[in-house]
């Protein structure tokens, strides 16, 4: 659209929207915020406010809508929401002292990843910005949560790249420009990612920025000096800011480093198909859900960032076990310290408000509260005689001198806006005491001066009104007006009274009305000193709010363990996974009170029980069996007691998971392709401290090929040089049972069920050996497949159980010549010419110098074989 050039109302909003073109410019008129042009027609859908059309300086009618700008908190959090950015321009004088068009400037950018205002953040997530910077196949990656101070960096490949964007889900992530096709590629659009200009990665630019923020000479001190690409996105992060108007982040106190040889890797496929965070159903239950039993939004947030970022270090782990164990065992006193930290909210983000002076003064009386609890915390922690618990104490800092302060000037229920007055407490200053004595002293003084008046004059109905047109005045009735003094001045004539005012009345006014604009900047400028002063704080408080976030992680681990039974794990430097009557935290929360959960025994051995091959029906619980032994061993390595009687783990430095059925049609990715990228992904990254976990490898093509590939991967874990990798292996494929007579350390479990009058009654309990009978057809009955379906299966299974006897069918080829594919056959049907190419294939193989590759390759060429 054209501007008109002679409006220069809209000749200053397309200046100013010309350096936001990708975001909605709310532009404050007066008491509204106006959007024009298509930002109109984008906000009046999101909000669904109406839209309407105005002459507003355009060649023709353009689209606007609008909202008043006390509406803006309501309004916003929608729009972000939504996806959009926007920017916020604001007047930035007083209208009444402009002499020409009322000077406005953009005062804030508000981005997905780049908010403080919590009606749009989440109490119980983080909500970080973060910042990928790829050269040379190595990527540098930073993380930055405005709203509560965080900022880390790390750096590594791709890979590890996706596995922290994975875990840590970002709002935002940044990248730039001339990456896009590379970014494209490797994570599609399961992001909201925002191009950058390529000088914002400038190395230098980016260190710099780092160094000026921080005010020092390297970054040694933070440990990250050597991470040369991720300090390149930490620096880039820092000038994004600055571009959005975000330049008040004294709360951004240090960054620390992701060390990767520091936590479990979970990569992104396990992060998923264990559901830690997020289902595939909508509203399905998540780990997270179950643990989080916190008192406070921080303790909430930390406890995530715990799960994301399991611990491998044995003294680290034991401290959190036994600062739970001891509220576990003292009940009355995590109840007490609970009570306590519910008081002291969300000292985090309340602190990040201070540094960029968006605290208003009810918040500051929470962060007095929250300060005044500090002592008894602090009292609970050193009197438990627990060495964590103790040394939390001795770093608790109650600020007592910042307490007394906030005491003394802040009354105590402030209204919310400053704006509202009566914040600033008697006795803080004389000057405002005087002020508030004048202005409040207001009515008394009107009465006095009516009383005077009356018996002056001799009207003893003379009244003084007030009114926004006139401000105070006098009336008098028609009756009486011939007694009106000539010291009296005639302000309006009404039908049964005259209206006036006097010179005293006007001086008095004019002084009650100075008074409370001055008592209005008085107390604006008390506050912001207020605030001022408790900036100086804000490194002590952050310190405060982290250590009680860990409290509340702990109080959540011993509420839950007491809750759901758990007992605590001992862990270990062994290679040795052992659980006792283990249940899956999850599934158990949701049966019905009467059906207990059937728990199970694990034993793994690197050295003597390496691999577990499970095999039994669908829905008799090997997915849930596979999937509770990694979340016992993920919830022992993050400090939690365990849903086990015993826990005896070998520390673990990666877990993998090769669980469920998906795929990546976006991508050209079917679902058998997706699984053998997945197991690629575990087959090249390994350790003898590594937990697998394959859920039905192979069942996304043929039988033939299915068997051969679970077969070579199981091999191939087996008899790898290096790692030993503990495995756990649901499958149907019970041809994998005979691998038990020629692997040593392959072990044949199944989980039982019970046949009874033709029915399958699912017992869910692992039993040594393997098992022959996958159930399927019962299975299908259980679904409501229709009966002449069920029969005819059962026919075509006795066909082929007599076929692997007699090689014959009773029943003509042709009949079942379409359900080829889908049929079980023996893999040791040797009297099958292709099958002993294939053996033979295999016989040949030097598994100790195939490497994944080769395998898959080779497993190719064995396709061919079978012209499948």
């Amino acid at each position: 659209m054209a501007a008109n050039e002679n409006t220069p109302l809209m000749k200053q909003y397309n200046s100013i929207k010309g350096k936001y073109p990708d975001a909605i410019l709310l532009f404050r008129v007066g008491d509204f915020y106006e959007t024009f042009g298509d930002d109109a027609i984008k906000t009046s859908k999101i909000l669904g406010i109406t839209l309407t059309s105005r002459n507003s300086g355009y060649a023709s009618e353009a689209p606007l809508a609008g909202f008043p700008y006390h509406a803006l908190d309501t309004y916003l959090p929608k729009l972000v929401r939504a996806g959009q950015r926007v920017a916020i321009c604001d007047q930035l004088e007083d209208p009444k002292l402009a002499k020409t068009i009322v000077k406005r400037g953009v005062t804030e950018l508000v981005t997905p990843g780049v908010i403080t205002n919590e009606n749009v953040l989440s109490n119980q997530e983080n909500n970080f910005l973060a910042c990928i910077h790829i050269d040379k196949k190595i990527a540098g990656i930073a993380f930055l949560d405005i709203s509560t101070g965080e900022f880390m960096v790390s750096e590594g490949n791709i890979e590890q790249a996706e596995k922290l964007l994975q875990s840590i889900q970002p709002k935002e992530v940044l990248y730039e420009r001339s990456k896009h096709q590379e970014i494209n590629d490797i994570f599609g659009n399961k992001f909201y990612f925002y191009k950058l200009e390529e000088w914002l990665f400038n190395q230098d630019t980016a260190y710099d920025r780092l160094l000026k923020h921080f005010g020092t000479i390297s970054l040694k001190g933070f440990g990250i000096s050597d991470l040369i690409i991720g300090t390149t996105a930490a620096g880039a992060i820092l000038q994004y800011l600055d571009l959005t108007q975000h330049d008040k982040l004294k709360h951004i106190t240090a960054i620390s480093r992701i060390d990767n040889d520091e936590f479990v890797w979970l990569d992104k496929f396990s992060v998923r198909n264990l559901e830690l965070f997020h289902s595939a159903n909508e509203n399905a239950k998540t780990l997270i859900d179950v643990l989080d039993c916190t008192y406070s939004p921080m303790g909430a947030r930390m406890l995530r960032r715990w799960l994301a970022f399991p611990l491998k270090d044995i003294d680290a782990i034991n401290h959190r076990l036994n600062s739970t164990e001891y509220f576990f065992n003292n009940p009355e006193k995590a109840n007490e310290l609970s009570k306590l930290i519910k008081q002291v909210g969300d000292l985090e983000r309340l602190v990040s408000k201070v540094a960029v002076a968006k605290v208003n003064p009810r918040e500051v009386v929470q962060l007095k509260i929250s300060l005044s609890v500090i002592n008894p915390i602090k009292e609970i922690c050193f009197n438990s005689n627990e060495n964590n618990l103790k040394n939390i104490a001795e770093q608790l800092n109650p600020c007592l001198s910042l307490l007394e302060k906030i005491s003394k000037e802040i009354k105590p229920e402030p209204p919310v806006q400053l704006s509202k007055g009566d914040v600033i407490s008697s006795g803080v200053s004389k000057e405002l005491d005087d002020l508030r004595d004048i202005a409040h002293g207001g009515k008394d003084f009107v009465q006095q001066l009516q009383h005077r008046e009356a018996e002056r004059t001799q009207i003893p109905s003379l009244k003084i009104s007030f009114n926004n047109v006139f401000g105070y005045y006098i009336e008098v009735r028609n009756t009486y007006k011939d007694k009106v003094p000539t010291d009296w001045i005639r302000k309006q004539t009404l039908v049964s009274a005259e209206r006036y005012i006097t010179t005293e009345l006007k001086e008095y006014e004019e002084k009650i009305f100075g008074a409370e604009e001055k008592i209005l900047q008085l107390e604006t400028s008390l506050f912001n000193q207020l605030v001022a002063a408790i900036v100086e704080f804000i490194p002590t408080l952050q310190l405060n709010a982290s250590l009680i976030a860990r409290l509340d992680c702990f109080l959540s681990f011993a509420k839950l363990a007491e809750k759901n039974k758990y007992f605590k794990p001992e862990l270990n430097e062994s290679n040795i996974i052992e659980i006792k009557e283990g249940r899956h935290p999850v599934i158990e929360t949701q049966l019905p009170p009467a059906q207990p959960y059937i728990s199970n025994d694990i034993f793994l051995d690197s050295n003597n029980e390496q691999i577990m091959i499970i095999t039994g029906p669908n829905m008799s619980g090997k997915s849930a069996l596979l999937r509770q032994t990694a979340l016992i061993v993920l919830l022992a390595q993050i400090g939690s007691f365990v849903p086990a009687k015993v826990a005896k783990i070998g520390i673990v430095d990666k877990i993998f998971t090769r669980v469920g059925a998906s795929d990546n049609i976006s991508q050209g990715e079917s679902t058998f392709m997706v699984e053998m990228i997945e197991t690629a992904s575990i087959l090249n990254n390994i350790s003898t401290k590594s937990l697998i976990l394959l859920d039905e490898i192979g069942r996304g093509t043929s039988t033939y090929d299915g068997i051969s590939i679970a077969w070579a991967i199981t091999e191939y874990l087996h008899e790898h040089p290096q790692a030993k990798a503990k495995t756990l292996f649901a499958t149907h494929y019970h041809e994998l049972n005979e691998m038990a007579n020629s692997f040593s350390r392959i072990k044949n479990f199944h989980v039982s069920v019970k046949e009874i009058n033709n029915k399958v009654i699912f017992l869910r309990k692992l039993k040594p050996g393997g098992t022959e009978h996958s159930f399927g057809i019962h299975v299908a009955e259980m679904a409501g497949m229709p009966k002449s379906v069920v029969k005819r299966s059962s026919e075509i299974l006795k066909d082929l159980e007599k076929s692997h006897k007699n090689n014959s069918l009773s029943k003509p080829i042709d009949e079942i010549a379409d359900h080829r594919e889908g049929l079980q056959l023996s893999f040791f049907q040797l009297d099958d010419p292709v099958l002993k190419q294939i053996r033979d294939e295999i016989k040949n193989l030097d598994i100790n110098k195939l490497t994944p590759i080769d395998a898959l390759n080779k497993l190719n060429e064995i396709k061919k074989i079978t012209g499948i």
